[in-house]
């Protein structure tokens, strides 16, 4: 029987790779946990536009790690059903960004919309100095055939929308600098095209939010603002892109993506594009980064990635009991506290041999 706890926190640090491109990459280094200093520690490994980003502005990079934390969150859900399950608790992650497989693919794009959701989000909230709401003055108001104004209701463009290009731009300024200006291998051009792909993910699916005026809620006029959609959005689509990801080749001259394979369509820019197989991930390997799944958790009956079939390589499984530590019977106390009490909770889990 085994007793764990609920409250495990990841702890990273954001490694930057010197190689071609100095994309924003995630590795473990407990006990260091990343801060935006640390990146800026680092200037002489920086490509010139990042370390100028980190001279001249200083709060961009911290919604820079912040934006890299918000996609290390985000990927750990999406992957936490899969024999790679994004996890940080192993000083080998850093392997898995050096493939140009699915995994590093879905880790660059989810980076990149971490980045640019951030900092576009703290424009909104007032916290850059360089930006704040989307302009919109010079925009007119369309005439919708859905959505607000449709049926013959007034409505104007106000209210904060989100400056979603500020923060694309940023996202970009950072994740797709080179270390050499005009280098290209076929390795540059992944990278860069999974950033686009993650950045594009965000930006291309705004949503409109309106708020009605008049009286009594009579809805007489709408002022209607572009708001980002939710980061779980932006996972789910990216994993999508994950789950349909092309194969890709270097053309000739060295400037070109080809898809690998008959018949196949070029991939556009909200696709992920990748170049080597992936390892299986069932066994333990330093080489790929690959931890196993040995001890992982699994669902017995799902016939999904989930399940132990798969998720414990054709291995087998076997059943143990697990108590948790949880906060139960909790009373508010005027004003204003809340005592819990600690209580074990068993439940039977399947684990792969």
């Amino acid at each position: 029987m085994l007793l764990l706890s609920r409250t495990q926190p990841a702890l990273f640090f954001i490694l930057l790779c010197p190689v071609n491109i100095i994309g924003l990459w995630w590795a473990v280094g407990s006990p260091l946990v990343m801060d935006p200093n640390s990146i800026c520690r680092k200037t002489k490994r920086l490509a010139g536009k990042q370390a100028e980003l980190c001279q001249t502005e200083p709060e961009i990079i911290k919604e820079v790690a912040k934006g890299a934390k918000l996609g290390l969150r985000e990927c750990q859900f999406q992957f936490r059903f899969r024999r790679w399950n994004c996890t940080s608790h192993n000083k080998y992650f850093g392997k898995i960004v050096q493939q140009d497989i699915r995994e590093t693919a879905f880790v660059y794009a989810i980076t990149s919309a971490g980045v640019t959701h951030s900092v576009t989000q703290a424009c909104s909230m007032g916290e850059l100095i360089q930006c704040g709401c989307e302009a919109t003055r010079s925009r007119a108001p369309p005439f919708p055939t859905s959505g607000p104004g449709a049926d013959g209701s007034k409505w104007e463009w106000g209210g904060c929308g989100d400056d979603v290009e500020f923060g694309y731009e940023k996202s970009k300024q950072f994740m797709d600098a080179k270390r050499k200006k005009g280098k290209s291998d076929i390795r540059t051009l992944i990278d860069l095209h999974n950033n686009e792909a993650g950045r594009l993910a965000v930006k291309n699916y705004m949503r409109t939010e309106c708020k009605c005026h008049g009286l009594s809620g009579s809805c007489t006029l709408r002022t209607c603002w572009k708001k980002m959609p939710h980061f779980r959005e932006v996972g789910d689509r990216l994993l999508e892109r994950f789950n349909g990801a092309f194969k890709v080749m270097g053309g000739n001259d060295g400037k070109t993506l080809i898809p690998v394979g008959h018949n196949i369509k070029p991939p556009d820019k909200q696709d992920l594009i990748y170049s080597a197989e992936s390892p299986d991930f069932c066994l333990p390997n330093r080489k790929t980064g690959s931890l196993g799944t040995k001890g992982r958790v699994c669902n017995s009956t799902a016939m999904d990635v989930s399940g132990c079939d798969l998720l414990c390589c054709g291995r087998g499984y076997r059943e143990e009991t697990v108590v948790f530590e949880e906060n139960c019977l909790c009373r508010f106390h005027w004003c204003c506290v809340v005592q819990c009490k600690k209580c074990s909770v068993r439940k039977e889990l399947s684990l792969c041999l």
